[in-house]
């Protein structure tokens, strides 16, 4: 039985389990195995896609195809408004940007596309 548990604080990766004997059912030894931290030297590699599949990367500029309403104001991004300098996060379907009324703004990536 093997069990892998990953670190949601960036620290390594960690497995353990117990060996069993299957002809006797009985268990064998305990062991833990921890995989060395980066400290945040490392970035994940991840594929960030737009909404035609092409490739985003840190920097670029991209065009909403969708009007969009902005959760907790009154306003509404048009389609066609152009995003540059954008951040990548940990989530492959999201990203970080600025908009000239909103700061720190969250898009999803299938209402985008690559400029």
């Amino acid at each position: 039985m093997k069990f892998t548990f990953q670190s949601t604080t960036g620290g390594g990766r960690v497995e353990c389990g117990i060996k069993i004997d299957l002809a006797s059912g009985q268990a064998g030894e305990k062991w833990v195995y921890s995989a060395p931290r980066n400290n945040g030297k490392e970035k994940h590699v991840m594929d960030v896609k737009d909404s035609n599949g092409t490739l985003l990367n840190e920097g670029d500029a991209v065009q909403l195809i969708k009007d969009l309403k902005v959760k907790g104001t009154s306003t509404t991004l048009k389609r066609g408004t152009v995003v540059k300098n954008i951040r990548l996060t940990n989530n492959a379907d999201e990203i970080e940007c600025r908009s000239d009324k909103i700061k720190g703004l969250v898009l999803k990536t299938c209402f985008l596309k690559k400029v």
